[in-house]
């Protein structure tokens, strides 16, 4: 606080609400001492601060558990649960939705199946349904959502316009985001699928601590995540980790080595050829393994190329076959290792199919980070919660 000048009293309110805030998001419930600590005020002006925000209902005294002897210090925490964040994962074979406070707690998950050639209109649908899955399991409502984040397979404008789904047939041209806004009643944003599984590897799963990532979306369709300096990297124009619409990266057709190998019992459902032949290319089978070396062929095309180019800490393997990382992860790594000139580090995820509706949540609390309490960026506070909440 010593670089503010002119007695600039606003400011440095500002400054010190957001800075308990901060804190009590981080480390809470916190005493008043321990909250002076960390935020560098005398105690009389935390007293002040934290008795301002819980008049403005950002922050709360939290009761002394059951069976406290004396009189225990009063600790506070800040109110995560004034209002809701939900996450979306928009799939072809599947829309999942979840439910979190405004720190990013998950409260509720659910699940829709849908097809590849589910109609617009019917995904929509099976959209509404899931979020109002979340709320119901909850005792909530749309009222009490804050933001929703949607992350959808396909390549999105900035707008939330889909320029082109090959999972999803009708999405291509579909404008995503408009819809969406008009299904909630809060602020919408909107992302690729790929982008926000990295993203909830980076903060939840096996990335943590890293700056640099490749995230490999490997299921049915393929994609790809990437973080840069610590940060989901998007591109100019919200079209980066592509490396799919590559022919030559080989990963379009990937999949179908494991779709159409022979092991696979005819009458399979689509949905299920893959794992089948992962299950038997464990067990041993020759003609599976075959099949997934193919596949480790051609999905390393693509992967050495992004590690050539950004050399990153760690590859994580995430996604529908991750749940065959056994299967998957040493013939990958024998092959980046021939052409690599600094082998990465390369994982498992551990989030698996919740991936990306995880990553959603984690996108809508840093938008919410962003618009409250950031001192350059969000409104001044102190200032009450949103209207209605």
């Amino acid at each position: 606080m010593a670089n503010l000048r002119g007695g600039d009293l606003s400011r440095l309110r500002q400054l010190n609400s957001l800075s308990a805030i901060r804190e009590l998001r981080r480390d809470g419930p916190l005493t008043l001492s321990a909250l002076a600590d960390r935020t560098g005020l005398s105690r009389p002006s935390t007293k002040e601060v934290v008795d301002e925000l819980a008049e403005l209902g950002w922050v709360e005294e939290v009761p002394p558990s059951p069976g406290t002897m004396g009189r225990p210090a009063r600790r506070y925490r800040f109110r995560a649960d004034n209002g809701f964040l939900a996450g979306v994962d928009i799939g072809a074979h599947n829309v999942r939705a979840a439910l979190s406070d405004l720190d990013g707690r998950v409260l509720a998950e659910t699940r829709q199946p849908v097809e590849p050639g589910t109609p617009a209109e019917q995904r929509l649908a099976a959209i509404e349904r899931a979020v109002e899955g979340c709320l119901a399991m909850s005792g909530k409502t749309a009222a009490d959502l804050w933001t929703v984040a949607v992350g959808t397979t396909g390549v999105l404008t900035p707008e939330g316009v889909v320029r082109y789904s090959a999972g999803i047939p009708d999405w291509s041209g579909f404008d995503l985001g408009e819809r969406m806004r008009a299904m909630f009643p809060c602020e919408v944003l909107l992302e690729n699928d790929s982008r926000l599984a990295a993203l909830a590897e980076l903060r939840r799963g096996v990335a943590r601590g890293s700056r640099d990532v490749v995230f490999l979306h490997v299921a049915r369709r393929m994609g790809a995540g990437l973080i840069i300096d610590g940060k989901v990297h998007r591109g100019h124009g919200a079209a980066a980790g592509e490396i799919v619409m590559l022919p030559e990266a080989r990963w379009f057709d990937a999949p179908e080595h494991l779709n159409s190998c022979e092991v696979v019992p005819e009458g399979t459902p689509a949905e299920d050829a893959a794992g089948f032949t992962l299950a038997a290319a464990r067990a041993g089978d020759p003609v599976a393994l075959a099949a997934v070396h193919r596949y480790a062929d051609d999905l390393a095309v693509g992967t050495a190329a992004m590690v050539l180019l950004l050399d990153p800490e760690i590859v994580v393997l995430g996604g529908g076959f991750s749940r065959s990382a056994d299967v998957l992860l040493t013939p990958l790594r024998d092959r980046l290792a021939r052409v690599c000139i600094r082998m990465p580090e390369v994982r498992a995820s551990t989030l698996g199919g919740e991936c990306v509706v995880l990553g959603a949540i984690e996108y809508a609390a840093d938008h919410l980070d962003r618009q409250l309490f950031t001192p350059d960026s969000g409104p001044e506070l102190p200032v009450p919660l949103p209207a209605g909440r």
